[in-house]
């Protein structure tokens, strides 16, 4: 495969390299994208080095690649994406450019990884952070009894924020510790020792735009567009990987027993669920990790047919580059089926 990566110098960008590497991923040609500022730079890649190209409106640029990987931001994805496609390359875009495009498939492998093979502009759209992961967890409860409800509250580390934000948490732990005034750009208050119900800009019904991206995203990935799914996002003083706790209700009521099983079974989950021994998923253990971590599963106290259960997931990873690199994944593995 001809790969390509846009916006190779950002944190995801960076991690693209480090999971197309664990990964194994099957690659004759690699090509690195950046901005004008990037461009020049030089990465390593198995042992080769690469330089960075400035990304531009020549599409010769991208002819003979099979599959890009865009993560440069939204604006970026919508003005390069027919310079990208323009010779045939599949587009996997990790910004929320295209996400609730009808005609751009919204795909996390695990639970919609078919509609990957729908691409009339030839674009992909990777799913938000906390969405990801979410439905990761949603899918083999669904399999059991459809879910009616989800009612989510995240808990979201400084990496959604991109690598200057992880940076800026580190640095205001610093200057607190030095007795100074901690500087404040990348958040809307300081975050260490804080944190701040408010994630992206805030919506005429008072959600904010990353709840409601958690809202729309869900219906689409799961072809629900009846479910009902309502989110409260928080940064917290994490550096590294997305915290959710999670209340659904079925349709019909699933056991304790039947969730644990098919929470074991499910393809990208691991269940880590033991109270008595103080065991359950947490970001500490879980960042640079790629499944989706289960625990605090129980009956929901307040529904006959609800269940309660808490989700970490590395938001870099699987919340960003590993779903992407998993839907290329798919669609070597599956497109002769």
């Amino acid at each position: 495969m001809n790969i390509a990566i846009v916006g190779a110098s950002g944190a995801v960008g960076q991690e693209f390299l480090r999971v197309l590497a664990e990964q194994n991923f099957p690659i004759d040609e690699l090509r690195l994208f950046g901005s004008k500022r990037s461009a020049g730079r030089t990465y390593s890649f198995r042992g080769r080095d690469y330089v960075v190209r400035e990304l531009t409106h020549n599409a010769d640029d991208f002819r003979g690649i099979d599959i890009a990987f865009t993560s440069a931001g939204a604006g970026t994805s919508k003005e390069y994406a027919d310079t990208i496609t323009a010779h045939g390359a599949l587009m996997i875009d990790n910004s929320s450019a295209f996400r609730m495009n009808p005609d751009v498939p919204l795909v996390v492998p695990e639970v919609n990884g078919q509609d990957a093979f729908n691409t009339p502009r030839r674009i992909i759209a990777n799913p938000n952070c906390t969405t990801i992961q979410m439905v990761v967890a949603l899918k083999p409860i669904n399999d059991i009894s459809p879910i009616r409800r989800v009612h989510v509250a995240t808990y979201q580390a400084a990496s959604g924020a991109g690598a200057s934000a992880m940076a800026e948490l580190e640095e205001q732990y610093r200057q607190i510790n030095r007795g100074e005034d901690p500087v404040v750009e990348k958040f809307a208050y300081q975050l260490a020792y804080n944190i701040i119900p408010h994630i992206d800009v805030f919506q005429d019904n008072g959600y904010t735009k990353e709840e409601m991206k958690m809202y729309f995203e869900t219906k689409k990935i799961m072809h629900a567009p009846d479910l009902d799914v309502s989110a409260t996002c928080v940064r917290v003083p994490v550096m590294r990987a997305h915290s959710e706790a999670i209340w659904v209700e079925t349709e019909e009521p699933v056991t304790l027993d039947r969730a644990r099983s098919a929470f074991s079974e499910a393809a990208g989950v691991v269940l880590v669920d033991n109270p008595a021994e103080k065991q359950y998923p947490m970001p500490l253990f879980v960042a640079g990790k790629d499944p989706v971590y289960v625990g605090r599963l129980r009956a929901d106290l307040a529904n006959p047919r609800g269940l309660s259960f808490w989700v970490v997931g590395d938001q870099i990873k699987k919340g960003a580059a590993l779903n992407a690199v998993q839907i290329a994944q798919y669609i070597l593995e599956h497109r002769d089926h």
